[in-house]
């Protein structure tokens, strides 16, 4: 008997076929094998001119949902076909969660299989639980998958109604969504508390005290019984102590007054309490919590958290990763107290076994939490895993581990100490037993280390004692304004409202960035112009739709449908086609809105008109001679950007642009300007004779204000030729890419070789010494060259040159290389689910494009060499204006270069 299993990728393919016995062929579906239409090319001909088809839903219909093949999997229909014809048998076993079983189902629908069906489902790919799955299929669950139909037609009505909106009053390529715009509002929310917020300050101070010559510190509380004020006391939108606050604000001639006081009074210890606590360790790993402690600990995206375990799972080390649960099988719970009690020692296991409970709203995703697979879970070491792969199966192993560790216990021990008419307070903390401590800290890398941070030790006091005073300082604090988003954050606040499924956010929040409603500035989710403006746009006219309580609601609806409490057919006609429903107010609001005011963005304290245009945000001011516009710095957000910015960047337009000096070799002048990529220097003024002179940008962290003339110079020279390589005898250079700067071996033919520098490091000072330090060091991350990357996966030989063709991740994520040709992954595609054939038919076409580009320059060029013999009076008018337009482009040309020089230096 010959049975055929369907899975979703090859990785799962190959870890599961190792456990299944002769007469099972294992082929993968390469994700879904059919969705709604994702462009026109795909809408079949005979419903082409249907109201409804680019929506992809039959609204007229009970919202009957057009599925299409799409072409890149036509082929891998084909072959599940062949190999249907082949099988006695078919068993589909694709993930456990909503999403697999809607897989399965439009597998039935699409092969329509005469032979047997089973559904197979397994948490983890182990041999025992593919044996265990193997003898206990069921049929596909037709509740969840109505569910996810449901979800999908909702989320795609949502999409297609609003996002042709955005384009008509905003600009063309944006988009909305039902959950992402509601993070996108999330994200300007807190920029606009961060506009409105307002600094205070305060002042305290700060003692060094001894006792028995065994210093520790203390910080002034009350002052005359009267409490210190301190950064929660005051009111954000004021910068002034909130009302009804009874505190003691300082300045700093009063702090500085009782500084001089307080040095030559007796100190004496007023009161000691000391307090036992213990802590528990932190549930095991869900969906959410695994994406937000990797992103704290191991900066890694959601995103990339997803893919990395992902992988994991496929290759059969972890438990699937698509989980709202926290619950514990007893194979790992029995699991992880071994692994406790040969690595700790028994005075390190908990009493008895450890279960939590699940508190997550709706958990449905899969019945156990994420955890290292097997009954006996193999250690970090054990597993052979590297890179990026090893960092998560290590936090994972770690924070299963823990869960069936003792607790940590610890004391809290609180000093009160008094001068003259001032109170000081000294906190300390013991840790008694690190328990769980031991193995895992949640935040911090290493737990030993965490421990000894964690401890405050203080010398042994009593109430009564005098101490001595051996520094006090009168220290100044500010307020600190709401902190932006983290990936880990956002997560943390959409789980937390109920919008959308944690299985979800790593998508949602990759789009938020791909379609330029946030950039990602030091682990920070910072938000556009644009990001203001859509939002604006949707709170005035759809408020439900970015109202995190509707959406919540929203969310439940979905999840009471897959249980049957719901019925889907009448709740998505009343949300698409009802009197309040989104078709219905689109075609009410539509003509009321102004795509000129749809466009401009008001801050507050800014008398400036914010706009957003075909390139970016600008700002535009009415001057006497007209309107004068000036573009924004792609990396000045919103909350930044102030009255002295604006008044800079439109006098640049208006007056010209600051001058630095003269270069001392040319005698040109030196400017100092500001474009839509940042401040840089330029060496003399754009002509027709010279439409690009050379341009430098400031390195990062560098203000306008600190620019010199000598560090001008020094910028336009770069690349600096720091020496030649003692062992190659190849030059060695230091510049400023697009990645920041760098040093850089140029071998020739065998390659350069770059590193970035330190933060230390100062491009236009570094030495020949320092550079060759840094290039003796390894190489690290997605900027590495020749080779040094890892591919995330190799696709095999290309069938024309017989070269490798590899999956990479890039500074956008991951991308197709083959040769010097690099390509993006296909629209829904990932590193698992592409072919080799979709691979090969993207390169070919990238590569079609680029000597289709050669084939029309080199026309050009020699159509304007036989024109430039018979040079007229019109033709000279002609190339006057196109030397205008060249002028208008150059800097971004410039930017273009640039950004090409260095691809990456790291």
């Amino acid at each position: 008997m010959s049975t055929l299993v369907i899975v979703e990728s090859p990785t799962k393919a190959r870890t599961i076929r190792n456990y299944l016995p002769a007469g099972y062929r294992v082929e993968a579906s390469m994700g879904h094998v059919r969705d709604l239409p994702q462009s026109a090319s795909e809408i079949p001909a005979n419903v082409k001119k249907e109201d409804w088809a680019k929506l992809g839903v039959n609204v007229d219909a009970n919202f009957e949902p057009l599925y299409v093949i799409p072409k890149d999997k036509k082929k891998i229909v084909s072959t599940l076909k062949e190999a249907l014809k082949q099988a006695d048998e078919l068993v589909l076993a694709t993930d456990e969660d909503r999403e697999g079983e809607s897989i399965s189902w439009h597998l039935l629908q699409v092969l329509k299989p005469k032979v047997p069906t089973k559904r197979m489902v397994f948490h983890e790919i182990t041999e025992e639980a593919i044996q265990d799955a193997i003898a206990n299929c069921r049929d596909v669950n037709e509740d969840l998958v109505h569910a996810q139909e449901t979800r999908r037609i909702l989320d795609r009505l949502v999409g297609y109604t609003l996002s042709p909106l955005l384009w008509k009053k905003i600009a063309w390529g944006l988009s909305a969504g039902r959950v992402q715009s509601v993070a996108v509002r999330l994200l300007v929310r807190r920029e606009r508390e961060r506009r409105a917020f307002r600094r205070g300050s305060y002042w305290d101070l700060k003692a060094t005290l001894l006792r028995h010559e065994t210093p520790f510190e203390a910080k002034m509380v009350t002052l005359n019984g009267q409490r210190l004020a301190n950064g929660s006391d005051f009111d954000e939108a004021t910068g002034q102590v909130a009302a009804g606050r009874n505190v003691l604000l300082l300045g700093e001639p009063e702090a500085r007054d009782l500084q001089a006081r307080l040095e030559s009074v007796p100190w004496t210890v007023s009161g000691l309490d000391e307090r036992a606590s213990t802590r528990r360790p932190s549930p095991p790993f869900t969906t959410s919590t695994l994406q937000q402690e990797a992103n704290r600990k191991l900066r890694l995206s959601a995103r990339d958290t997803m893919r990395t375990a992902q992988s994991l799972y496929e290759q059969g080390y972890i438990t699937y990763m698509r989980t709202d649960s926290v619950h514990l099988s007893q194979q790992a719970i029995a699991a992880a107290r071994t692994c406790v009690e040969d690595l700790y020692g028994s005075n390190y296991l908990s009493p008895k076994p450890r279960q939590y409970d699940t508190k997550s709203k709706g958990a449905q995703e899969a019945h156990e939490a994420i955890r290292p697979s097997g009954s006996t879970f193999r250690t970090p070491q054990e597993t052979g895993l590297r890179d990026r792969e090893l960092r998560l199966y290590d936090l994972i192993w770690k924070r299963t581990v823990a869960t069936q560790m003792a607790e940590a216990r610890q004391t809290h021990i609180t000093v009160m100490i008094e001068a003259d008419n001032a109170e000081f307070k000294a906190t300390g903390k013991r840790i008694d037993f690190p328990g769980f401590f031991r193995a895992y800290v949640e935040g911090s890398d290493d737990p030993d280390a965490a421990i000894e941070n964690q401890e405050v030790i203080l010398p042994n006091l009593q109430a009564g004692d005098p101490l001595d005073c051996s520094d006090l300082e009168a220290i100044g604090h500010e307020t600190q304004p709401p902190a932006r988003y983290t990936e880990a954050s956002l997560v943390k606040m959409l789980e937390s409202e109920g919008i959308g499924r944690p299985s979800t956010y790593a998508s949602i929040i990759g789009t938020i960035i791909d379609r330029g409603y946030a950039q990602m500035q030091t682990n920070s989710l910072t938000p556009t112009f644009t990001a203001f403006a859509v939002t604006t746009l949707l709170e005035q006219y759809f408020p439900d739709l970015v109202d995190t309580g509707f959406t919540a609601r929203m969310e439940q609806t979905l999840d009471d449908i897959s249980t049957g409490t719901a019925s889907w057919l009448p709740y998505l006609d009343s949300f698409y086609r009802g009197a309040t429903g989104l078709a219905t107010q689109v075609k009410q609001q539509e003509d009321q809105i102004d795509p000129t005011e749809a466009r401009s963005i008001t801050l507050e304290g800014l008398d400036a008109k914010i706009r957003i245009g075909r390139y970016g945000a600008y700002i535009e001011v009415d001057h006497e001679d007209g309107p004068v516009k000036a573009s924004i710095p792609q990396d000045l957000t919103p909350a930044d950007l102030d009255p002295d910015q604006v008044e800079l960047l439109l006098r640049q337009k208006t007056e010209g642009p600051d001058k630095v000096g003269f270069d001392p070799e040319t005698g040109e002048p030196i400017y100092l300007l500001i474009g839509p990529y940042g401040p840089y220097v330029q060496l003399g003024e754009a002509t027709e004779e010279n439409p690009k002179p050379k341009r430098a940008s400031l390195p990062k962290g560098v203000s306008i204000e600190a620019v010199t003339l000598e560090m001008a110079t020094g910028l336009l020279a770069l690349p600096r030729l720091l020496g030649v390589h003692p062992d190659t005898g190849a030059k060695i250079k230091a510049s400023l890419g697009r990645f920041g700067p760098y040093v850089v071996h140029d071998q020739g033919k065998d390659g350069k070789d770059y590193r970035s520098l330190k933060k230390e490091d100062d491009v236009l000072t570094i030495t020949l010494e320092r550079a060759l330090e840094l290039l003796a060091e390894p190489k690290r991350g997605r900027g590495s060259r020749k080779g040094a990357a890892k591919p995330l996966r190799e696709l095999g030989a290309h069938p024309g040159d017989q070269e490798p063709v590899n999956i990479y991740d890039g500074p956008y994520g991951p991308y197709i290389k083959h040769g010097k040709t690099n390509v993006s992954l296909p629209e829904g595609g990932t590193v698992e689910s592409v072919t080799m054939e979709q691979a090969v038919g993207l390169l070919t076409e990238k590569e079609g494009s680029k000597s289709k580009t050669k084939r029309s320059t080199s026309k050009t060029t020699k159509s304007s060499t036989a024109k430039g013999s018979k040079t007229t009076k019109s033709s000279k008018t002609s190339s006057s204006k196109t030397s205008t337009a060249k002028k208008t482009t150059s800097r971004r040309s410039t930017t273009s270069k640039k950004a090409s020089s260095q691809k990456s230096a790291d």
